[in-house]
């Protein structure tokens, strides 16, 4: 039998679970350790990358995703070491939390299991580490925000336990599913985890079952792991409210009595549409406060303009024709911002000039076609257009002082970073961030070795570089750096708005704060968005109108391509659906999995300029393209890549 089974449940996280395991590996060097990987049936890579490197991981590839549970379950029935781990592949672990966690598991027979000290990527500590029962009471506590307000206190501050000391070891009724060790005999007496939940709540109940079967679970802060997708990055997810409260109804419903179930039932029913309908609500007004405003004043300022157009003409026009024209004007010019990119973040004027234009041109094409009584007046139009492109420098220069959501004028802030990482790693991670066309201004080394004969590195006095050279990020090399020490030198820094960055042995990724988000500065986590049928819908009708234009476009456009009997050729494959104006850069990749699409005149690869490793590049490149699919993408690569549009199979 072994010392202990690591069992790490994937799904399209291939970035993370990769810096994960290469931490496990170095956990697991001074024990008898078997880890379990098993994937749910990602598209991204996951299978090929753990077999690819990772030989000695025991692979458990599902051909459709299990769900949590079941997944977990898979492994657990075949696990040979005496205590069982179940770790979220989001994670990195400390060199030491394997041994110290099986010994403290080994010198206290009563602890059936164990959780550990759990920090974000920012070092901040999670609260999620220890948690209360959640009872009907402590549930109601949670969903009025009185254990937010009160987070110390006895009565209120259950759900976390915050009046407990966070360095401290306690004994806890909950252990969090990210990292939940448990004694193989413990599991075989109460049993695995419950295959009713589907996705969360399953480590609440199993932690409730090791309590009720005699034993204890404990919280232990000596040994720490970094856990990206905390329970902060979620609550904004309208899905994640329902998914999660709903699990709390299995919970409730299996082991409370009927009455104390149908109160709960009730709480977290009003929970659901309570966090729900804030979820929502925040969410539309963070995304559709500006257009809307952006809305109302060009129509204000278009019917403004008409007013001063009118005392001098003298023409009368029917209100309702102004009402709905000037709308349709509000519309066109609006899109045709969205379009060019115009509502990107930083805010580039330029982009919205063009759109405007592009939007008035539009409109002044459309004129021809309406009969004479609807028409506007040409000088009428040319006024909006002036009016509509104040309106947004105007607005986004207000924006821009207010420091609101980001809403910054000019170029992406360039960032000032610092690597610590030993000369080679150095080199690496450097050139890493310049293919990836990062807005850095400069890029400092930071020693990684150790403190010696008293005196302390430079990756010690961390705090005192990072204010020197104003550092906005630091980056850690995986490879020179332990993980405990990424840690503690992450703690170590009191800066706000510090970003933390691990970029792990011979990886093209470099893991963040902001990952659950951003999955690292190249790839983003989106699975599939190329695929859903909304997006397949735009694309089609980019590919339809943008082919359209180029046709109208044709005698000056076809100056400006290189080959120009391919141009006028891809016109009408992508026309009539045969080729798609944006596709994947090279030919699909088998082991990447990804969504087929129909072939590309251009790729990803087209809007970069320089690429060192061209082939593997283009292979990450179709992986992002396919997660994070949009129009503005596709117009983006279109516009960089313009003069290769002609290109020939």
């Amino acid at each position: 039998m072994t010392d202990l089974t690591v069992v790490i449940v994937n799904y399209n996280v291939s970035y993370f679970l990769e810096q994960c395991l290469h931490s496990v590996l170095r956990a697991s060097e001074n024990m008898d350790c078997e880890v379990f990987v098993v994937d749910n049936d990602s598209v991204d890579g996951s299978v090929e990358m753990v077999r690819q490197k990772f030989p000695w991981v025991k692979l458990i590839a599902n051909k459709e995703n299990l769900g949590f549970s079941k997944a977990n379950n898979q492994a657990m029935k075949i696990a040979s070491g005496r205590y069982v781990l179940l770790l979220n592949p989001d994670t990195l672990v400390e060199e030491d939390t394997f041994v110290k966690s099986v010994e403290f598991m080994d010198s206290h027979p009563d602890a059936g299991g164990l959780g550990v000290k759990m920090i974000d990527g920012k070092g901040r500590f999670l609260p999620e580490s220890k948690r209360g029962l959640p009872t009907p009471a402590v549930a109601f506590y949670k969903i009025f925000g009185l254990s937010a307000l009160f987070p110390k206190s006895k009565v209120f501050g259950q759900y976390h336990l915050g009046y407990l000391d966070k360095d401290e070891i306690h004994e806890i009724p909950i252990l969090s599913g990210a990292f939940i060790l448990m004694r193989k005999e413990t599991l075989d007496k109460v049993g695995l985890l419950d295959e009713a939940f589907f996705m969360y709540g399953e480590d609440i109940d199993l932690s409730y079952r090791i309590v009720l079967g005699g034993y204890k679970n404990y919280y232990f802060p000596d040994t720490r792991i970094i856990h990206y997708k905390g329970e902060s990055t979620k609550k904004s997810s309208v899905n994640y409210v329902f998914v999660f409260y709903r699990a709390m109804l299995i919970f409730a419903n299996k082991h409370f009595s009927a009455r104390l179930a149908k109160t709960y039932s009730f709480l977290i029913n009003m929970a659901i549409y309570l966090r729900a309908s804030i979820a929502i609500a925040s969410r539309f007004v963070k995304k559709a406060v500006v257009p809307v405003l952006d809305a109302i004043m060009i129509f204000a300022t278009l019917l403004y303009s008409k007013s001063i157009y009118q005392n001098y003409s003298h023409i009368e026009y029917h209100p309702q024709m102004i009402y709905y024209g000037f709308a349709a004007y509000t519309f066109v010019w609006m899109g045709s911002v969205f379009l060019n990119g115009g509502y990107d973040k930083p805010v580039n004027l330029l982009r919205i000039l063009r759109g405007v234009l592009i939007g008035t041109i539009v409109i002044l094409a459309s004129y021809a076609l309406l009969p004479e009584n609807l028409r506007f007046s040409r000088a009428l139009i040319l006024l909006g257009t002036v009016s509509t492109a104040l309106v947004y420098i105007l607005f986004r220069a207000m924006l821009h002082f207010l420091r609101f959501d980001n809403y910054r004028l000019g170029r992406p802030m360039q960032q000032r970073v610092g690597i610590v990482a030993n000369t080679a790693e150095f080199t690496r991670i450097r050139n890493l961030l310049e293919e990836a066309g990062n807005p850095i201004k400069s890029i400092f080394q930071i020693s990684p070795q150790e403190p010696s004969e008293g005196n302390a590195s430079q990756a010690d006095r961390l705090q005192e570089v990072t204010e020197v050279y104003k550092l906005d990020t630091v980056i850690f090399s995986g490879e020179d750096v332990p993980s405990h020490r990424i840690i503690s030198l992450m703690a170590s820094v009191e800066r706000k708005k510090m970003d933390f960055k691990i970029a792990p042995p011979e990886s093209l990724y470099i893991i963040g704060s902001n990952s659950i988000e951003k999955g690292g500065d190249l790839f983003i986590m989106d699975i599939d968005a190329v695929s859903k049928p909304k997006n397949k819908r735009k694309k089609r009708l980019l590919d339809f109108l943008l082919s359209f234009v180029l046709l109208i476009g044709l005698p000056v456009l076809i100056w400006g391509v290189k080959n120009k009997l391919g141009f006028l050729t891809n016109i009408f494959s992508v026309l009539f659906g045969q080729k798609s104006w944006v596709g994947y850069s090279v030919a699909q990749s088998t082991d990447l999995q990804l969504p087929n699409l129909k072939k590309g005149v251009l790729g990803p690869l087209d809007r970069l300029k320089r690429i060192k490793a061209p082939d593997e590049t283009a292979k990450k490149l179709n992986a992002v393209y396919a997660r994070e699919y949009s129009t503005r993408n596709d117009l983006s690569i279109i516009t960089a890549g313009f003069r290769n549009l002609g290109r020939k199979e």
